[in-house]
């Protein structure tokens, strides 16, 4: 099966190392775990995990957009957070951004993130 990589989509940061915004295999989308870096400026939006959740799934929503997708197309998350206790500020952050789309989803705590980020989050779209 032929797998496309999805890249140069506007509104979303570009890729930090080498891999793809996205990639599609047949009828599946693949988004690479966002942080929450503004696309403007290439830095994290701010130190507050609120704040860099918010942007995380700005980030997420340009991508899906960029592919013709939006949220009600997620069928599984995985949200990294570098400390569990802002469970509970994300969750309720990521549930105002799904609304009532509730896809499948883990939550893991990691010892740390890319640039120094507290919350990461990928998807995995049906096209």
């Amino acid at each position: 099966m032929k797998v496309d990589y999805v890249n140069g989509i506007e509104g979303a940061p570009k890729a930090i190392g080498p891999y793809s915004q996205a990639t599609k295999v047949g009828d599946v989308a693949y988004l690479s775990g966002q942080i929450p870096i503004d696309p403007e400026t290439g830095k994290l939006v701010s130190d507050k995990v609120e704040e860099q959740a918010h942007q995380v799934m700005k980030n997420l929503q340009a991508v899906l957009k960029g592919m013709g997708l939006d949220f009600s197309n997620v069928c599984k998350t995985t949200i990294l957070l570098t400390d569990l206790s802002n469970f509970q500020k994300v969750n309720e952050i990521y549930a105002e951004w799904l609304k009532d789309n509730r896809p499948a989803r883990a939550t893991f705590q990691v010892a740390g993130l890319p640039m120094g980020s507290q919350i990461e989050i990928e998807m995995i779209a049906a096209l």
